[in-house]
């Protein structure tokens, strides 16, 4: 019976240095997963940190290039607007002056031909006249006074000759004006023509612009998104596998302070997670809207605390008032 006993005894030791043992193998095994845990869990959330920044950046960068483009976009389309309202005030300065110019050359041309008609008159009565005279018998030599009629005749149809030089010279110059008034007219239109055009492109332009910062805005938020996604989805597989090896013993060593996942330690208060960092500058709340958060819950036990969100909480979506949008494109008054 002695025997027995010491062989109980032994085989009691054995077991008890066993399980030590495997306490130790297994306290071993916690920390080095704590650790490479902890190791994980900061690696993470330094380079998510550091993508939410270059994302700042970035977007900070698209806005100022944006903004710049459209100031550069609005600066060429009223200095084209200027030139085009500038090109309109002479063109219709040059309407008036060729009013101007047709009225006094009618006016020039209708005292030209009313006074042609009276020097024809005349001309007539005095041809008559010479008829007439000439007609008569041959008496005596010519006076005087025919000679001089004879002259003034001469005189007459010289001054004729000189009157239609004149009204020839005028139809010339008239018709050169014209042509000249013409040739401005069509060089105006073809200019203005262009003006529209470029204007046109331009608009085209900056409604591209519009469009393509819009997509940005839009593949910006969806990136955003799915960065969250992983977060919590990462955040969701490590609290998984606390859970799984807690729930393996009944000692669970508490962690260090710089692990992220949060415990319901009544004398130390712990950082929220990553998945939990304040929204980014792009989460702008919109006007009316309540702040989203989440709300950490605490559930009793040995295990971790869970973490519960609340059914009521949206997530901040980035504010499409972020970016500056430009306004009205100024119509062309052509």
């Amino acid at each position: 019976q002695a025997r027995a006993e010491q062989e109980e005894e032994f085989i009691c030791n054995t077991l008890l240095k066993k399980i030590q043992s495997l306490r130790k193998e297994k306290e071993a095994l916690a920390m080095n997963y704590e650790q490479e845990e902890e190791y994980l869990t900061n690696d993470l959330s330094r380079k998510l940190m550091q993508l939410r920044q270059e994302k700042v950046e970035l977007e900070q960068t698209l806005e100022k290039e944006q903004e710049y483009q459209v100031n550069k976009l609005m600066r060429k389309i009223e200095k084209l607007e200027a030139d085009t309202l500038a090109k309109q005030a002479t063109l219709e300065q040059l309407r008036r002056e060729k009013v101007e110019l047709e009225n006094a050359l009618e006016q020039e041309q209708e005292s030209l031909v009313n006074r042609l008609w009276k020097r024809m008159d005349k001309l007539e009565a005095e041809k008559r006249m010479l008829q007439a005279k000439l007609d008569q018998p041959v008496s005596s030599p010519p006076s005087p006074r025919d000679m001089n009629n004879g002259d003034t005749a001469q005189n007459l149809a010289q001054h004729i000759e000189h009157l239609r030089a004149e009204v020839s010279r005028l139809k010339q110059q008239l018709q050169a004006a014209q042509t000249e008034h013409e040739e401005k007219m069509a060089q105006y239109a073809q200019e203005e023509r262009q003006i529209r055009e470029e204007n046109l492109r331009l608009q085209r332009k900056l409604q591209m612009e519009m469009e393509r910062r819009e997509s940005l805005c839009r593949h910006l938020s969806e990136s955003e998104s799915s960065l969250e996604m992983d977060d919590e989805r990462h955040f969701n597989e490590m609290t998984k596998q606390h859970d799984m090896s807690s729930s393996q013993g009944h000692n669970v060593r508490p962690r260090t302070v710089s692990s992220p996942i949060p415990y319901a330690s009544p004398t130390t208060s712990r950082p929220l997670s990553p998945a939990f960092s304040p929204p980014s500058p792009m989460r702008r709340n919109t006007p009316g809207s309540q702040p989203s958060f989440y709300t950490p819950t605490f559930l009793p036990g040995t295990s971790p605390p869970v973490f519960t969100h609340s059914p009521n909480v949206t997530k901040p979506r980035p504010s499409p008032e972020k970016f500056v949008r430009p306004g009205n494109v100024p119509q062309d008054k052509t």
